[in-house]
């Protein structure tokens, strides 16, 4: 196949080279001629075969090494012109730039950039229009009746898709005429839109009567009708966002659609999707799983008892707060516990007292004459090595747990109940003999009229 190419192209091409003054086609006589005379003509046939070869030769190995991208102009035809270039039109923004992945411009017909461009701008118009019909009625719909003779009000017309199921057909008939009559006019401006229509493209599509000259410039001030915008500036920035917005508009209304779609809500909520087979997939995922464990409740825990079984009128304990619920323990089993000693000692130091301080006074007293000023301090002293030191919270133990130092055995549900009874009990017995000294300047026991000898 390629010798006859290349044959055929070296008798087509061989004339372009005859020497100047020759003339193609003279006719092959049978007489032999002298070399003299054939020289000159057979020089030049060589070289233009030669060269008509190599073109041809070249070409086609070239185009056998990168296939050459067939473009067409499906709406020009005629104005493909290297001096336009898409990449340089308004619409390339940050952070894409320009984005054609498919190379739709990439026979850069400014006829078919304007069709398309005008189709964009339109479409993003739509649906800006349309995202926010989906969320005005969320918030305002108008009064009276949307048919009068259905007796059918805006108020009973649902959100999104589910609104079609209401909508009377003869106002949708109305919709569709009054959109097709803004189409096929050019917003009423003839002066400005080439009579109101641009010419026919084949038996249904209309030319949009913008295309010549800027797409989407109807003359009106479109979409504010308030005039335009002749600063080329200011113009260049607002067509950059209208288009940017247009582009985000048709992302979220199809978003709005799809979601509508699925759960039968304008606003896409997942908890009515019941039939997704992605929640399916979650909830054999869900089943599968052990049971998680059931939130933690003060109420069953240890130191309910009657008569007021659970009792915290203020709140303190919050369901599911354990960790509150453990400082909160630890410190009522601590001062129960400080109560208990503190209520033995005031009854016990009416009879008995350590060697050395017989001369302190019983009762609060002890605490404010010396030396019970300094037996109070080492006990206060004592008592800090204790808490912060040794008797510190095991996170893995219950809360007061600081071990069995008589390994006795009896830490269990029972004693813990008894301790914080006790613990309550004395806090309460303490509180009020310090309270009772004071108002009577008796220790414990004088409290109580008990006359017994001291010790």
């Amino acid at each position: 196949m390629a010798p006859k190419v290349l044959g055929f192209a070296a008798l087509g091409l061989a004339p372009v080279f005859l020497a100047p003054g020759k003339v193609s086609g003279v006719p092959r006589t049978s007489q032999p001629q002298s070399n003299a005379a054939q020289a000159p003509p057979s020089n030049s046939s060589t070289v233009g075969l030669a060269a008509g070869s190599t073109a041809i030769l070249s070409l086609a190995v070239a185009r056998k090494g990168k296939a050459t991208k067939l473009t067409r102009n499906f709406f020009g035809g005629s104005s493909t012109t290297t001096s336009f270039d898409p990449a340089k039109q308004l619409g390339v923004q940050d952070p894409i730039g320009f984005w054609d992945p498919l190379g739709l411009s990439a026979d850069k017909d400014e006829a078919t950039f304007k069709r398309r461009r005008a189709v964009e701008i339109k479409h993003g118009r739509i649906a800006m229009y349309a995202t926010m019909g989906y969320i005005v009625p969320e918030y305002f719909k108008f009064p009276g009746y949307l048919s009068p003779s259905l007796g059918l009000k805006f108020s009973d017309v649902p959100n999104g898709l589910a609104a079609l199921s209401k909508l009377p057909v003869l106002g949708g008939a109305q919709i569709i005429a009054f959109c097709g009559l803004i189409e096929t006019t050019g917003f009423f401006q003839a002066s400005s839109t080439t009579d109101g229509r641009g010419p026919r493209e084949g038996q249904f599509a209309m030319k949009d009567s913008t295309e010549a000259d800027e797409p989407g410039n109807y003359g009106v001030g479109f979409p504010t009708f308030l005039g335009k915008v002749e600063d080329s500036e200011a113009r260049k920035s607002k067509l950059s966002a209208e288009l940017a917005n247009g582009r985000l508009a048709m992302m979220a209304i199809i978003g709005m659609f799809f979601q509508d779609g699925l759960t039968g809500s304008a606003w896409g909520d997942w908890s009515l999707y019941t039939a997704s087979p992605l929640r399916a997939e979650a909830e054999v995922e869900e089943a599968a799983k052990p049971p998680p464990p059931p939130p933690f409740d003060p109420r069953l825990e240890v130191g309910v008892l009657p008569p007021l079984d659970y009792f915290d009128p203020a709140g303190f304990c919050k369901v599911g707060d354990e960790d509150g619920f453990r400082n909160l323990r630890a410190a009522e089993i601590k001062h129960g516990r400080v109560a208990m000693m503190a209520a033995l000692g005031a009854s016990v130091q009416h009879y008995a007292q350590f060697p050395g301080f017989e001369e302190v006074p019983t009762g609060i007293g002890a605490v404010t004459t010396a030396p019970g000023t300094y037996g109070f301090a080492a006990l206060v002293l004592v008592s800090g090595v204790l808490e912060l030191a040794l008797w510190t919270e095991d996170p893995n133990k219950e809360p007061g747990n600081f071990g069995d130092p008589l390994s006795l055995g009896q830490y269990d549900i029972d004693m813990r109940n008894k301790e914080l009874n006790n613990g309550r009990f004395a806090m309460f017995a303490s509180v009020g003999i310090i309270l009772a000294e004071l108002y009577t300047g008796k220790d414990g026991i004088d409290q109580i009229g008990l006359d017994t000898p001291t010790l």
